[in-house]
């Protein structure tokens, strides 16, 4: 069988070098999942990137001893196809949001590396894997940048709670960076009264405040969780005076 530097080597010497390279590049990749504490952590990434690359290397090994009619990148088709399943099963929906898009294109990845370690190329595999570590490690920091330099604008969200969550929903908005908390504000649903709305008044980035949602939603009290941009300062204005009004009804 071939490998990158070392030419056509033995099976087994062929075998074990790439066993080594999934085993050590699936894991890095893993590592930092598992460190996230995403669905798909090291264990996931180990197996996708030795499976990938098992599948790769017996293709081709199969290759030698057929009729000239078979096929190693149908193989590989199907790896890219089947992982697709693997994928949807990280893309999680609830409660109005999608979480889990990063997990599901890191482990399409994951399986491109096994290919590559598959089909001969390690050193390749590795350099794409270091890639990969990098835009995973720095993207945040990225983002971060962007929100606090780009437009930061007038936002309402409302929650709807079971039971009165106010100051850890106030926790939750405080400790996002680059957020103008305005006024937060608690009443008694009209129809239920074991349940309450929480209206919020603050500005900040849109991907702040999208990060803020997502993380109000996944709280186990509550129940619904929406936001709009306030558009301008009169809207503002009427909104903070119905607010206002409001709780003056309530005392």
């Amino acid at each position: 069988m071939y490998l990158e530097f070392f030419g056509n080597v033995s099976i087994y010497f062929g075998l074990g070098v790439q066993i080594v390279f999934a085993l050590i590049l699936g894991g890095a990749i893993g590592y930092d999942r598992e460190v996230k504490m995403k669905s798909a952590g090291l264990k996931t990434n180990l197996m996708i990137c030795v499976g990938a690359t098992l599948y790769t290397t017996i293709s081709l090994l199969a290759l030698q001893y057929s009729n000239g009619t078979y096929d190693p990148n149908r193989v590989t088709a199907q790896i890219v196809s089947g992982i697709g399943f693997l994928g949807a099963g990280a893309i999680m929906q609830g409660k109005g949001n999608i979480s889990g898009l990063t997990t599901a294109a890191t482990i399409w990845v994951v399986a491109a590396i096994g290919v590559t370690i598959g089909v001969g190329y390690p050193v390749v595999a590795t350099i794409f894997t270091i890639t990969v570590i990098v835009i995973l490690k720095l993207i945040n920091p990225f983002y971060r940048l962007l929100e606090r330099e780009g437009e930061h604008r007038d936002f309402q969200i409302q929650v709807l709670t079971y039971q009165s969550i106010k100051r850890l929903i106030a926790k939750v908005v405080t400790e996002q960076p680059n957020i103008e908390l305005d006024e937060i504000y608690e009443i008694n649903h009209t129809d239920h009264k074991d349940k309450k709305i929480i209206n919020i008044f603050l500005k900040g980035h849109q991907r702040t405040i999208e990060r803020i949602i997502n993380e109000l939603r996944n709280m186990i009290n509550v129940e619904k969780c929406t936001y709009r941009e306030v558009q301008n300062t009169d809207e503002f204005i009427e909104l903070y005076s119905k607010m206002e009004s409001k709780k003056k009804n309530k005392n």
